[in-house]
């Protein structure tokens, strides 16, 4: 019984550790911020652009892989920014690739959003 109190008091302590880092998403990435206010603003939307639950699913989840990448982002700017804030081509090269992945994920959002809107509403629909 020992075994699953310590399995539900690490679930409990993860769970604040993500709320944690979603509250410090918000307060410190404006970045964040921001894709957060999209991803709240077209989560509607998605019920009038999808067609299925398959749609709604794909529509919902590339917003929430934006948010995903860009709180990874932001860790890895921290991470950097707390070895040094001097100029050092790795550190750069880090933060280049996280932002990269960002990008992705909008460019993600922006076609998967398009081909099912042009699925719904296009000329052959």
């Amino acid at each position: 019984m020992a075994n699953s109190a310590s399995g539900l008091e690490r679930l409990i302590k993860a769970f604040g550790y993500s709320m944690k880092g979603l509250r410090a998403g918000w307060r410190f990435e404006a970045a964040f911020r921001q894709e957060t206010v999209l991803a709240v603003v077209l989560l509607p939307f998605a019920f009038w652009v999808g067609r299925d639950l398959l749609d709604y699913a794909i529509l919902i989840a590339t917003l929430m892989l934006v948010l995903i990448c860009e709180l990874f982002n932001s860790a890895v700017e921290a991470v950097v920014d707390r070895i040094g804030t001097e100029h050092h081509e790795l550190s750069g090269r880090a933060k280049d690739l996280a932002s990269a992945a960002v990008f992705l994920a909008l460019v993600l959002v922006a076609l998967v959003w398009g081909m099912i809107a042009w699925l719904k509403f296009g000329p052959t629909a």
